[in-house]
């Protein structure tokens, strides 16, 4: 089974989604991280992010691994962890000219999907309930207003503006980032992230799905 937690950048969803999952007992997946990742592939390599031919060249050539640990997904390139590098400034601003690479997309989309195979996920993204699990019923976008979004945004030390990364997001050709028709919107602007994470599992649990009495 899959939990869908879609958002705009700085909503909260990263948070949200981790500590749902923890929450539930389900793997938490970080699809944005595997973007991320790309990105940090092709600036190390001093590959333009918006050259399609070439992004996906270096990706055919990189051993790019997927895997769990201690109930998270992990990304390898080659090998190695790029953990560390994945809020880099070079990574942060280069990061939505990869997503907006279709084949790029179409990759990662394959890489997710493979996570919910044998376990039930808790995935965020951008286009978790609308592309990667469009089936799933359990579908929830995180939002938060400007004001607050640009404020976490500062305090996690990255300087692009809201506004810019929204037109990004949102006007791409592929996969952009909507709401989902069948999604439950939650506000996160005024709650902890224990209180976004408790109006989800009430949720959840109006529709039905099984979770332990503890939860």
């Amino acid at each position: 089974m899959v939990i869908a937690i879609d958002g705009p950048a700085a909503s909260g969803k990263s948070s949200v989604a981790r500590a749902l999952a923890r929450r539930i007992g389900w793997l938490y997946v970080n699809s944005g991280a595997m973007y991320r990742a790309v990105t940090w592939l092709a600036v190390s390599h001093g590959v333009p992010c918006d050259d399609a031919g070439k992004v996906l060249g270096l990706l055919d050539t990189t051993d790019f691994s997927c895997g769990m640990r201690d109930g998270e997904s992990t990304i390898l390139l080659d090998g190695a962890d790029p953990d560390l590098h994945l809020t880099e400034p070079a990574v942060n601003a280069n990061v939505s000219a990869i997503a907006s690479i279709p084949e790029v997309r179409r990759i990662l989309v394959e890489k997710q999907r493979t996570f919910a195979e044998a376990n039930d996920i808790v995935m965020e993204g951008r286009d978790i309930g609308s592309v990667v699990f469009p089936e799933t019923p359990y579908k929830f976008y995180i939002d938060a207003s400007p004001e607050v979004r640009a404020r976490r945004r500062a305090s996690q030390g990255l300087a692009d503006t809201i506004a810019a990364r929204d037109k990004i997001d949102t006007t791409r050709r592929t996969s952009p980032l909507v709401i989902a028709e069948d999604a439950h919107v939650v506000d996160s602007s005024n709650l902890t992230i224990d209180g976004v994470v408790g109006e989800i599992v009430g949720r959840l649990k109006m529709k039905g799905l099984a979770l332990s009495p503890n939860v």
